[in-house]
Order: C-alpha cells, then structure tokens, then sequence
C-alpha cells in the first residue's frame, strides 16, 4: 500500500489562503448603513487633504463637518457654513470587500471647498476616524481624504 505524505506547513498555507479567500456574507447595504451611522453621529473635523501631491489640510482648520441623515453636509467654522451633499453608494466592482464602498461628496462651490468633491473609496473606517483615497484615472496619482471625530 502506498503512503501518501502531507508536508505540515503546506497544508497550513492551504488552510490560511483558503481561509482567507472565503467572503463574508455581509451585503454591501449592511456596511452603507455601518458607515452612515458612524459619520452621522457627531461632528468631524479634517486631518488630512493631500490633494495632487499637495498637502491642502490648513484650509479646513477649524472647520466642523456635520454629515446629516438628510444627505446634508454642513461645515461650519464658526464664521461661516458652507453646504454640500454626501452618500455612500456601492461601486461598480464585482468583489465584496469595503473597498467597494464610494464615499461621494459634492459641494457646488468655486473655494476650496471644490477639492472635496469626489466619489472617495474608503481606505479604512472606525467609529472615530474615516480614511478615504481616490485615485486618479488620468497620471494614476492618489488624494487623500481624513475625517476625524471631534
């Protein structure tokens, strides 16, 4: 009778990349309104815009951003507010990670208000903290966006 022999560390990297390739039966909708509820609660401020290679954050200090239920997005300094529109939508890719999850922001502003204005994909999320990257279809370049919660 022949023995077939298993080589231990071989079917442990089977196992973690099978492991690993498995999807989560949670639907893109549960982590819309995962996201939705997280922003929606309280007040965010910006910690970082880098905006073609240039870091734009200064022009947001002091700014309060208010995502409302309403898809209202208020940033007020105290001085001035300023209106916009936010949603999160589901993108057109095909695999069931976050990464699918497009952060949209528009202000209809001709200030620096205008570099908000994008349909970011989320990088990484928590309950006080959302990461958001775009990356550019024309020189391949990427923004970065941060919000963090007040």
């Amino acid at each position: 009778m022949r023995t077939i022999k298993i080589n231990p560390f071989l079917l442990g990297l089977f196992i973690v990349v099978f492991a690993l390739s498995c999807s989560s039966d949670d639907s893109p909708n549960n982590s819309i309104s995962q996201v939705e509820s997280i922003v929606q609660k309280g007040t965010w401020r910006i910690t970082k815009l880098i905006d073609s290679g240039k870091n734009e954050t200064n022009h947001f200090t002091g700014y309060n951003f208010t995502f409302h239920a309403t898809g209202i997005l208020s940033a007020n300094n105290g001085t001035n507010t300023f209106e916009g529109t936010w949603s999160i939508t589901n993108s057109s890719s095909n695999d069931d990670s976050q990464d699918d999850l497009d952060f949209n922001i528009n202000f209809n502003l001709t200030n620096d208000f205008e570099d908000l204005n994008d349909d970011w994909d989320i990088f990484s999320q928590s309950s006080t903290k959302i990461e958001l990257i775009d990356i550019s279809g024309g020189n391949g370049g990427a923004d970065y966006l941060t919000f963090e919660k007040n």
